[in-house]
């Protein structure tokens, strides 16, 4: 398998760590998107990560779609390892939270805190590079804290943030949140259910190789890859 991601798209770390999960392995290629390569846009023209290319070269593309794929061509042989539900109900409320998660929280929060702090240093200022904007930053801050205070309920109330068994809802919230924790964004406070919760995340083999993840310039907070927190 091929996986075309980027270390700041939490889409991409879901699928990384479904993958480590399940017992895969993948080459990453590391895709800009805001580059718009030919060879990119011919496997996806949305221009948007991740893509998987496996059998027969066909690309995959969006997390959501990946993670069913792997699903079904890995996951479905594992039983109580296996990141998506069996019974159609409790599918039902791991897709939600997914979504919740991976596009909710992305347009509300995730893809300002990141595009203010990582991809506006990349970008030439031609292309819309540069200084992140205060005012964007307060307002994506401002509607983080009402997502941490829906994981918080979710972690305190549940075993898994889906139901009784680790699923996909986990690593589609973990791997925003861990973004945003990279950055030193995240609005920990009083949060204990949700810092036991990514806790228990982070101790995952899979989830290792993200927080082995770096960023050029762009230093993690010290308790960033530390398993007790």
């Amino acid at each position: 398998m091929k996986l075309y991601h980027h270390p700041m798209s939490a889409g991409s770390r879901l699928v990384r760590m479904a993958i480590g999960e399940y017992g895969a392995s993948a080459e990453y290629i590391l895709e800009r998107t805001w580059e718009r390569r030919e060879e990119f846009l011919l496997l996806n023209p949305e221009g948007t990560l991740p893509v998987l290319v496996d059998e027969g070269d066909v690309p995959i593309c969006g997390a959501s779609t990946v993670c069913e794929y792997l699903d079904e061509t890995r996951g479905f042989t594992l039983e109580d390892r296996r990141l998506m539900p069996s019974h159609p109900l409790a599918r039902a409320e791991v897709r939600r939270l997914s979504h919740w998660f991976l596009v909710k929280m992305e347009t509300e929060a995730t893809q300002y805190i990141v595009n203010e702090k990582v991809t506006k240093r990349e970008k030439p200022r031609d292309a819309g590079g540069g200084a992140p904007e205060s005012s964007v930053l307060r307002a994506a801050r401002a509607n983080l804290r009402n997502h941490l205070g829906y994981l918080e309920y979710l972690a305190a109330e549940r075993n898994w943030l889906g139901g009784d068994q680790l699923s996909y809802a986990d690593f589609a919230a973990a791997a925003a949140i861990s973004v945003i924790d990279y950055l030193n964004e995240m609005p920990w406070g009083d949060h204990e259910a949700a810092k036991t919760w990514y806790a228990r995340i982070k101790c995952r083999p899979a989830f290792r190789e993200i927080l082995a993840d770096k960023m050029r310039g762009i230093p993690p907070p010290a308790h960033y890859t530390d398993l007790d927190f």
